[in-house]
Parts: structure tokens; sequence; C-alpha cells
């Protein structure tokens, strides 16, 4: 059985498909182009963190969608959507 941490919190970060760079499966939005949930500019992604979920114009995506590191976020494909498309990226951490 896993072990189950007992307080979990999230962190947003929030910004457009504008931001973003790179064509196709390269497209990816750097982390420093997201503010967080105090309106602060990010300067990077949460290290370690138990799941992500990333929610694109509010709905939420299937898994398959992106990757990301503490860097970005990889959207393959995301170029073909319109630049002011919001996204958002929530990291659940212990």
């Amino acid at each position: 059985m896993p072990i189950v941490t007992p307080y979990q919190n999230s962190r947003r970060f929030t910004s457009t498909f504008g931001a973003g760079t790179g064509t196709g499966a390269t497209f990816a939005i750097a982390a420093t182009a997201f503010t967080d949930d105090t309106g602060a500019a990010a300067t990077a992604f949460p290290a370690v963190f138990n799941y992500y979920n990333l929610y694109i114009n509010g709905l939420m995506q299937t898994a398959d969608t992106s990757s990301v590191t503490t860097t970005a976020v990889t959207i393959p494909g995301g170029d073909a959507l319109d630049g002011g498309t919001p996204i958002v990226v929530q990291f659940v951490v212990s």
C-alpha cells in the first residue's frame, strides 16, 4: 500500500499560449512566462510534486497532453491554439 502524505497543497501558475515558443512537438511555455497564485512572476515550477493538472481554456487535459520540468511545460501541437487561450498548470505538493 502506498504511503499517503497527510498534508497536500497546490501551486497554480497561469499564462497564455502566446507566451510559448517552438512548433509542433517542441512547443513549450517557459515557467518564467507564468504568474503564480499571488500574481508574482514565476521563476520555476516545483521540483518535487505528487502530480500536476493542466487546464487549457478552463478544461482539464489528459495526462498524454503535456510534460513538465522545473523550467517549462511542453504541449505538443500547442502552437496551433490561439495565442490568447489561457493555460493553468496546477501542481499538487506535499
